[in-house]
């Protein structure tokens, strides 16, 4: 985790203080079910309770100091504990492993990451959804192949954004669901030292679900599937960061990064302004992406586990949390902030000549009885007239003093095929669809 990245409620999920105590609760409740099924004395939840209410603190390096020692990282939690709480501590642990304790802790820790993650999301929408009203009918070029197509709206860019990134929303709902997963079944999860009951006590009280059957671990293709969730959210948001990065550049500047006071776009040259947050948001969804490969490599462990996973677990739980938590943040004062130019717009989208009105001639022409192949030729050898004069001339004389077109359609027919609003006559449509209203 880079701290440049990072915003503190996401990186407070995964300090060791955050992790300990969810290894604690875990240890308790597992001891409180014990204790009702009579299997260690009541008295023993009881007094890890008692201390946990008058000590919260955990005291890290002490733990660390253990666990130089013992080179196991839960062992030594448990002695450190039981050096707080005395002769009771002796019951915890009774009938589990490690991964007990591990795995239900990451369950816990990234369904809460999911939690921050899916109020990102819902503010990013938010703002996408103000910014798709307040430009639905502000006219632009469309572009494929990064050449003028035909016209669309300021709006429906920004309705494609929330489309997408409410597909992302459904999908992390989704991951959040399946991740959410305890395990408390002992060595080898045949529950052959503890009864499913304890596992069933302590998942209730974190949160969770019961994993229907685990081994020593639970199944690592929920974890894949969750970083693999998180890749697709971090390529929508850099879909949008490529978007804005090409409307700022000098030859289009139809939107932009907002530029504040006193900030400066180059050590060398005063006059730069750079997309410089959409640039780094697009080296972030990298970083996030290159999370899922490992995540999936995890998914073959051996036999009943190995401990291949927890190195990489380590790595990708904080770091593809925390970054895509800092991604979606920038992103939504990206956009909230955009600045839109709606007369460059016009002025890109006029540059052409009337070329980008070339599909209603040709489909006029084919209406009137003409071939699409000759229709096709009639428009084609004006247009490349027009193109070939970077827009100087006008498609719509061209098509007028064509003979072949002037015999199907008159004049009046051809400069109708150019009205721009034609284009535009089904975005209530597509806003009722994206947003039901």
């Amino acid at each position: 985790m880079v701290p440049r990245y990072a915003r503190p409620q996401m990186t407070a999920l995964w300090e060791p203080e955050a992790r300990f105590k969810i290894w604690f609760e875990i240890e308790a409740h597992a001891t409180e079910k014990l204790g009702e099924l009579g299997v260690v004395p009541q008295s023993a939840a009881k007094a890890l309770w008692d201390w946990w209410v008058t000590n919260p603190a955990i005291d890290v390096p002490a733990i660390d100091a253990i666990e130089a020692v013992t080179k196991h990282d839960v062992i030594a939690f448990l002695t450190w504990v039981a050096e707080q709480v005395g002769d009771e501590a002796r019951f915890m642990h009774q009938g589990m492993t490690s991964s007990d304790v591990l795995d239900t802790c990451l369950a816990v820790q990234l369904s809460r990451a999911a939690d921050l993650l899916i109020d990102d999301l819902d503010r990013l929408l938010e703002v996408i959804k103000r910014r798709a009203y307040e430009h639905k009918l502000t006219p632009t070029i469309g572009r494929s192949h990064g050449i003028h197509a035909e016209p669309v709206t300021f709006g429906l860019k920004m309705a494609e954004a929330y489309a997408e990134f409410s597909r992302c929303r459904a999908r992390l709902v989704a991951a959040r669901e399946e991740v959410a997963t305890c395990a408390i079944s002992g060595a080898v999860g045949t529950f052959a030292n503890i009864d499913p009951r304890v596992e069933e006590h302590v998942a209730e009280k974190l949160g969770l679900a019961v994993e229907p059957v685990s081994t020593q671990v639970i199944p690592r293709d929920r974890h894949a599937m969750f970083f693999a969730t998180l890749g697709v959210i971090a390529s929508s948001i850099e879909r949008l960061a490529v978007e804005v990065r090409h409307l700022q550049r000098t030859e289009v500047l139809e939107a932009e990064e907002y530029f504040s006071p006193g900030q400066k776009g180059s050590s060398a040259m005063p006059h730069k302004r750079n997309p410089v947050l959409t640039e780094n948001l697009t080296g972030l969804a990298r970083m996030v992406r290159s999370y899922a490969l490992p995540a999936m490599e995890n998914v073959a462990l051996w036999h009943e586990r190995d401990i291949s996973h927890s190195s990489v677990e380590r790595y990708i739980g904080p770091d593809a949390t925390i970054t895509l938590d800092f991604a979606l943040g920038r992103l939504t004062g990206v956009i909230d902030k955009l600045l839109v130019y709606p007369e460059r717009m016009m002025k890109n989208l006029d540059k052409m000549g009337g070329l980008v009105h070339s599909q209603r001639v040709l489909l006029a022409l084919t209406q009137t009885g003409v071939s699409r192949e000759d229709s096709y030729r009639y428009v084609q050898r004006n247009a490349m007239k027009v193109w070939e004069s970077d827009g100087q001339l006008s498609l719509m004389e061209l098509l007028k003093a064509d003979p072949d077109v002037a015999a199907a359609l008159t004049a009046g027919q051809i400069e109708e095929k150019f009205d721009l609003d034609y284009h535009f006559r089904q975005v209530d449509t597509i806003f009722r669809r994206v947003f039901g209203e």
